[in-house]
């Protein structure tokens, strides 16, 4: 996208040329208390200036020819010495016409001379203050093209190229967070195949391993073979969960996850969870609760979805939860959503980590292993189910005290839908 300049009104042009003429008439007026003739001479003067000093800026402006200048420098530098020119050529001519000496004449034209070279050379070294402050912020675009992202440059002033700089900064800043952020996904991404293809070869080894030694005849006691075929389908049910979640996930990042918006009881929801991992939480010797306020119940959603929000996150909260433990499901009516929380009395999430646990791929170190974990994308998955519904998920946690996950669903007609 190209943005270019705005284009300059022409009444606007034309009125900061004139008001001047207008301005010097007046004084010259109430001055010099001129006769008609001495004030239709000075009008002719000034207003023949001005008219030529306004059309030639003007065409300067509107064909491009001050574009064609090789530097900003060059541009002020013909301002000053035109606006110089045109100052020694009207008071010369009205010195002129007023001084009968040609001594006095001459004196004016030193002077006024003098003035122009001085003006000029003023001139000259304020379009290098702004040059150089130009030239400082392109050497700076010049090492961000080169990938140096940490450049800044220092910020004097209040006018535009203070303003300018200061974007820049800005800029600079939000890139090399982007590109930080850029590289440590890269390594997350990087340490997911790692994590997904332990994952995938661990279950495939025994599953082959279980599939040879039936077909082999090497296992004939049917007790046995029972075992070996129990322990195939638990493996395979942990292949399809990690490709489910996989597919979840890709489904997620290209913005294609579908809703089937209806609605549902959530204590129906609530309860269903509970029956679903009664037994695995009683083997972990874990206490599983839910409570829900009296108008917190029907509820627009993809029940199966916030189903898959309820099971990744109260199965997070069984493998961090320690024997004796509880945990609570508990609902609430808000004023504006359906406010959800899933507490646990487990052993908390670091403070390292607590940032991190929304986050595409990323696992705590405690969990980097299929006995505590799995591929790190259930926590993003329930993140991106939540706020396909329109809410938002948070987490609270002590390390070594608990953990709370707190998720809103809209309350209003209008849910988003993806």
């Amino acid at each position: 996208m190209n943005i270019r300049n705005k284009p300059i009104k022409i009444w606007r042009f034309f009125s900061t040329i004139f008001l001047p003429l207008i301005s010097a008439m007046v004084l010259f007026w109430v001055l010099m208390k001129p006769t008609m003739p001495d004030a239709a001479l000075m009008l002719l003067l000034m207003g023949g200036t001005a008219l030529v000093t306004s059309i030639f800026a003007y065409m300067a402006y509107r064909f491009g020819w001050i574009h064609q200048a090789p530097g900003i420098r060059w541009i002020l530098m013909g301002g000053y010495a035109g606006a110089s020119l045109l100052i020694f050529l009207n008071t010369w001519i009205i010195a002129r016409l007023m001084f009968a000496s040609a001594h006095d004449l001459q004196l004016a034209t030193v002077l006024l001379f003098f003035a122009g070279g001085i003006a000029v050379s003023v001139g000259y070294f304020l379009s290098e203050a702004i040059t150089d402050r130009i030239n400082i912020l392109s050497d700076a675009f010049k090492n961000i093209s080169n990938g140096k992202l940490n450049i800044r440059v220092q910020v004097d002033g209040k006018d535009e190229m203070a303003s300018l700089a200061a974007l820049f900064n800005e800029m600079s800043t939000q890139l090399e967070e982007a590109q930080k952020k850029q590289k440590e996904l890269e390594a997350l991404r990087s340490d997911l195949i790692a994590w997904v293809g332990h994952d995938l070869r661990t279950p495939m080894t025994s599953i082959r391993a279980i599939l040879e030694a039936l077909a082999d005849g090497m296992v004939d006691d049917p007790e046995t073979v029972k075992r070996y075929l129990q322990t195939a389908q638990r493996d395979i049910c942990s292949l399809s969960y990690l490709i489910d979640d996989l597919f979840e996930m890709s489904q997620i990042d290209a913005g294609g996850m579908k809703l089937d918006i209806e609605i549902h009881s959530i204590s129906d929801l609530v309860s269903d969870t509970i029956e679903s991992f009664s037994k695995i939480a009683e083997e972990a010797g874990v206490t599983l609760d839910g409570h829900l306020t009296a108008d917190a119940n029907m509820i627009a959603m993809d029940v199966q979805k916030i189903g898959r929000v309820f099971s990744n996150l109260v199965s997070n909260a069984i493998r961090h939860t320690a024997q004796g433990g509880k945990i609570e499901i508990l609902v609430e009516r808000r004023p504006d959503c359906l406010g959800i929380r899933i507490c646990d009395t487990g052993e908390g999430i670091r403070e390292t980590d607590l940032p991190h646990v929304f986050e595409r791929f990323y696992r705590g170190e405690k969990s980097r292993n299929r006995s505590t974990g799995g591929s790190g994308l259930g926590l993003a998955i329930s993140k991106g189910i939540v706020e396909a519904h329109g809410g938002e998920i948070n987490v609270e946690s002590r390390f070594e005290e608990g953990t709370c996950f707190t998720f809103c669903l809209p309350t209003e007609n209008n849910v988003a839908i993806t």
